[in-house]
């Protein structure tokens, strides 16, 4: 795991504890108020695409996991390719290239602790993903004896909520492990510089 994530230029310090679950709620904060504004607004029609740009910009930047970059290392160990091309002659001009060094492929590789803590919060999460499953069956397969489901009594559709359910279940199936990683790392000792 790393100790701090970079974002527009800036290092932030993630090696509390703390700040890695404050990282934690305001993730799943901001993914409640995404899918609270997209039912409220189209209802789910065609928002399904938001909810993953949303998930996939979220373990980019911040938690990692499927990615290179953010807090938690790539679960499958690999170093990212770097592929060598020559820059544009107005890259150079406007001094926007810069060169990309060899990824160390040390830095990627998982050792047998991280490879055993990877396993155990993917075990966990997708516990809690199958027992989260079961709601969306339980509410589809409610019926009363006239026939009508308990949602229409409630004049929520179930088609809606049912799809619902099913984007929270997207956005748990690709965070929560990298998410149980974080809140359950004990705090890292602080780096010291050499000089």
């Amino acid at each position: 795991m790393r100790a701090e994530i970079a974002i527009f230029g800036k290092r932030i310090d993630m090696s509390a504890r703390a700040r890695r679950r404050a990282l934690v709620v305001l993730m799943y904060l901001a993914f409640a108020v995404l899918l609270a504004i997209l039912w409220n607004s189209t209802h789910w029609r065609a928002t399904g695409a938001w909810v993953i740009w949303a998930v996939i910009a979220a373990c980019r930047l911040f938690i990692g996991g499927y990615y290179s970059s953010g807090l938690v290392k790539p679960f499958n160990g690999k170093a990212p390719q770097q592929l060598w091309l020559p820059p544009s002659l107005q890259a150079l001009r406007l001094n926007f290239y810069r060169p990309v060094l060899a990824a160390d492929k040390e830095a990627y590789s998982n050792d047998e602790r991280e490879l055993t803590q990877r396993d155990r919060a993917h075990y966990t999460a997708y516990q809690i993903l199958a027992a989260f499953l079961l709601v969306p069956m339980f509410v589809a397969s409610l019926r009363t004896s006239s026939g009508r489901d308990l949602l229409d009594r409630l004049a929520i559709p179930p088609a809606e909520f049912c799809y619902g359910l099913t984007m929270i279940g997207v956005v748990l199936f690709f965070t929560l492990p990298q998410a149980i990683l974080l809140w359950t790392e004990p705090d890292m000792e602080p780096m010291i510089e050499a000089k």
